[in-house]
């Protein structure tokens, strides 16, 4: 099985959007995307996805730019699962310095791409957590943007139904349902994003 799909979202709280090419197979998947925003600063971001068998995170290029200023960040994903993280930028801004420590990313499985909701899919197809039971937690390789600093994030998702999860993150601060196609992606992320 091998599908492309396209999805574009919009930002719910704030003005942002996002375009993905999506290729879906039957175990991975590939993406590529543009986003735009405003917020903390007007900026472009592409990015390229590529999971390995199993939708873990084997690979994810971004960049973004705004005016005067770039930056790049490069995360890989060994197959023992061993993190490696590049970053540059160019030009100035007060925003913070991209990538950050692969040693920290120990025992992360997937990234997770700052006002994207298409990364949320990735445990969500791999674990099979639309209409489970129990809740699981997930360490991530958090990309904030527009400054692509990573870091690593605890994250717990909770299924409510065949379609939707709550999601949980920042040691519980922040509380979102997220709601799901028969494919996996997202279509409504409540308060944030809808497709």
């Amino acid at each position: 099985m091998k599908r492309h799909r396209v999805a574009v979202w919009r930002g719910l709280d704030a003005w942002r959007a996002e375009y993905a090419d999506v290729w879906l197979h039957a175990d991975r998947l590939l993406a590529r995307g543009t986003q735009i925003g405003v917020e903390p600063e007007s900026y472009r971001l592409q990015y390229a996805l590529d999971t390995a068998p199993g939708f873990a995170t084997a690979r994810l290029t971004a960049d973004t730019a705004g005016a005067g200023w770039s930056r790049r960040v490069d995360l890989v994903r060994d197959p023992d699962g061993t993190w490696h993280v590049s970053g540059d930028s160019a030009g100035e801004t007060d925003l913070p310095a991209p990538g950050g420590d692969a040693e920290a990313l120990a025992g992360a499985v997937d990234c997770d791409l700052g006002f994207s909701a298409l990364f949320n899919s990735l445990p969500v197809m791999r674990e099979g957590l639309l209409g489970r039971e129990r809740p699981m937690d997930f360490q991530m390789a958090w990309v904030s943007v527009p400054d692509l600093a990573v870091n690593r994030a605890p994250q717990r998702y909770v299924p409510l139904s065949d379609e939707r999860v709550q999601f949980i993150s920042s040691g519980g601060a922040f509380r979102a349902e997220i709601h799901f196609d028969a494919d996996g992606l997202v279509t409504l992320y409540e308060d944030f994003l809808e497709r």
